[in-house]
């Protein structure tokens, strides 16, 4: 029980720290200025749920994915642990990295894109990439792919799930919260994530490394 409950608040934590749902707020805000706080709403539920499903099925079929592909575990850990320390890096530095946030010099456009009907901007950036991107869907496969139980890949599941939740009221309330704390307490906050997630890839190289000699040393 006790190792369950630590895993669980590991991966709360990491999801957290990848997802950022208070630095994302400001952006889904920008992108919805436009919009009637009821388009607003709708747009969140969206955004989140879509995020979920994508999240939901590289969980519940990363062990296949890893066969099909011939990936083993610790090459992935290397990988998700090198990609997400530089997402945690950016981060740190206050800069927005490329596998995580859409870039700014693109709001306009999306805007643009989604009055017309072109483009839903629930799906695109605010699912993806910023959401449910590289760095959120390869730390949610490392959590799952440390173990083939599937209590673990309900953990995982009920934990996003969870923030998903924690996300769409943050969008929902986003203005409250950006004038109740200010852009220097967010980037602040931002910052410590970055430093969460730098540590979190840092186990991850430790742990692919040490896998990786444990597997062809034999």
């Amino acid at each position: 029980m006790h190792e369950l409950i630590l895993f669980s608040g590991t991966v709360f934590m990491g999801m957290f720290a990848i997802m950022n749902p208070i630095a994302n707020t400001p952006i889904f805000l920008s992108l919805t200025q436009s919009n009637t706080p009821v388009e607003r709403r709708k747009l969140a539920f969206q955004s989140v749920f879509y995020a979920f499903i994508i999240v939901g099925v590289f969980c519940v079929s990363g062990h296949f994915i890893f066969t099909l592909f011939g990936i083993t575990l610790p090459a992935f850990q290397i990988t998700g642990g090198i990609l997400l320390f530089f997402v945690g890096y950016s981060m740190i530095q206050g800069k927005k990295s490329a596998v995580h946030h859409f870039p700014d010099s693109a709001d306009k456009e999306i805007k643009q894109k989604h009055e017309d009907g072109e483009m839903n901007i629930a799906i695109s950036p605010m699912a993806i990439p910023i959401l449910a991107g590289p760095g959120t869907i390869s730390t949610a496969m490392n959590f799952v792919g440390a173990s083939s139980g599937v209590t673990h890949i309900l953990i995982v599941l009920i934990s996003f799930a969870a923030l998903c939740i924690l996300t769409f009221v943050m969008f929902v309330y986003g203005e409250k919260l950006v004038k109740f704390l200010g852009r220097g307490v967010i980037g602040v906050i931002t910052r410590i994530m970055g430093l969460i997630l730098s540590v979190i890839a840092t186990q991850m190289l430790i742990t692919g490394i040490q896998g990786a000699i444990q597997t062809y040393s034999h």
